[in-house]
């Protein structure tokens, strides 16, 4: 028993190898002679089908009955989306929980548990975390627009003098309505409505197909950011964090990037010096990508733009003027092609 105990520990552990957006916790609930009946939970059916693989390459002798295990992703899994202009994602059920990131209204979550007003979801970019179950509801409309101003109010009227409803956060995926004296009417999930300015929204088909006016665009995006505060798992205007700064500027140029900074690193395609427009400098330890601590985007060369707690928010740098940034320089990586 002991033996196998060791195993399953070792199992886990590899199956769940970044508990970002991976779960395997097994665990043995009965044995019946060679037959070793497992509980505890997974992500997903392939998660179990690689845990049970490694367990008989281990342990050849046995066999592994299933039925006790809860596969979190499966056909019945349930969808709601943030229905709120921002909703934090947190390590553990909890509102005074490390929180890992932010999500803006209407993104949609896949919903693996509940616990009490609480919810352990997976994001549309694969990250595991607890959101708070009231502050979602059923997913809206195919969006055709994004929100391209870091904030815009929301008036109650269609005019710039009218008092504000609400306001709604850069990257916000919208179906507008109305249209009226250069402001567009916006219903956000959840119920809130108001008029924002129609030059503070992008439509989908307008976003840039090709690199060069990609790059050309991100790096217009992403100096409107300037002056935002620093704040771990920030991803919005009210604060945001490297990576989330990386994430959201190629958003609001059509592109979708991992969540961590090791993951955009480990994702994205080498480029070498010198660097251009919208690619990433990657900061931190040598070796494993898990070191990676640091994104900046490029603004070409080694000028960047990026989030910092040296700076305590967005701000302009030059790599090589910055001696903490140049002694810890590791990579560089695009998505653009």
């Amino acid at each position: 028993m002991l033996e196998l105990t060791t195993t399953l520990k070792n199992v886990n552990a590899a199956v769940e190898n970044d508990d970002r957006v991976q779960l395997c916790k097994l665990t043995v609930a009965s044995c019946e002679g060679s037959a070793v009946n497992l509980a505890g939970e997974v992500l997903d059916a392939a998660t179990l089908e690689q845990a049970v693989q490694q367990l008989k390459a281990g342990q050849p002798e046995l066999s592994f009955v299933t039925d006790g295990v809860t596969v979190l992703r499966n056909a019945q899994t349930r969808r709601l989306a943030v229905a709120t202009n921002l909703l934090s994602l947190h390590r553990e059920p909890s509102w005074l929980a490390e929180q890992l990131s932010q999500n803006l209204n209407g993104v949609v979550f896949e919903i693996l548990k509940e616990n009490g007003r609480w919810a352990f979801v997976r994001q549309p970019d694969g990250y595991l975390g607890w959101s708070y179950l009231p502050y979602m509801g059923e997913p809206g409309p195919e969006p055709t627009h994004l929100v391209s101003e870091p904030v815009a109010l929301m008036h109650q009227e269609p005019q710039a003098g009218s008092p504000a409803a609400s306001r709604v956060l850069g990257g916000t995926f919208v179906t507008p309505g109305e249209t009226k004296d250069g402001f567009t009417h916006l219903t956000l999930l959840g119920g809130r409505a108001g008029w924002v300015e129609t030059s503070a929204l992008r439509p989908l088909s307008a976003i840039p197909a090709d690199a060069a006016a990609r790059r050309k665009q991100m790096i217009a995006d992403a100096v409107r950011w300037m002056g935002v505060p620093y704040l771990w798992g920030g991803s919005s205007a009210f604060g945001i964090d490297c990576s989330g700064l990386a994430q959201l500027t190629h958003r609001l140029s059509g592109m979708t990037l991992p969540r961590d900074a090791d993951m955009q690193c480990v994702a994205g395609t080498e480029v070498a010096f010198p660097y251009q427009p919208g690619d990433l400098l990657f900061f931190g330890g040598e070796g494993d990508f898990r070191k990676i601590t640091h994104v900046a985007v490029s603004l070409g060369g080694w000028d960047i733009i990026h989030s910092s707690r040296s700076n305590n928010g967005v701000y302009l740098d030059n790599v090589q003027k910055v001696p903490h940034l140049k002694d810890s320089f590791v990579a560089a990586r695009t998505f653009l092609k």
